[in-house]
């Protein structure tokens, strides 16, 4: 069973920055999606940016201008680079991956903690 890695969280200050990485076990095959999501503290699980096949990305509101998504298919490595962190960004933050047939792959999550 394939399993996705997350990796480069960690705590940073207000105003900072990390680079989260995500990268397969095994190989995946015809990915259509790749994405983020993040969980905050006693909240819901959200989306947080996606990127298509094509390159077509999308991201929520409030993440728009400070956060960008990149991967690359065929390596099923996807990467999300966030810039001026505000304590709301605090989450778990995880990585998902679908192929074109439905199947859905998911992190195991990694902390985000934003704080002085």
């Amino acid at each position: 069973q394939v399993q996705l890695v997350e990796s480069g969280g960690g705590l940073v200050q207000p105003g900072g920055s990390l680079r989260l990485s995500c990268a397969a076990s095994g190989r995946i095959f015809n990915i259509h999606t790749m994405g983020w999501y993040r969980q905050p503290p006693g909240k819901q699980r959200e989306l947080v940016a996606t990127i298509i096949s094509g390159g077509s990305t999308n991201y929520v509101d409030s993440v728009k201008g400070r956060f960008t998504i990149s991967g690359d298919n065929a390596e099923n490595t996807v990467y999300l680079q966030m810039n001026s962190l505000k304590p709301e960004d605090t989450a778990v933050y995880y990585c998902h991956q679908r192929t074109v047939w439905g199947l859905h792959y998911w992190g195991q999550g990694t902390q985000v903690t934003v704080s002085s």
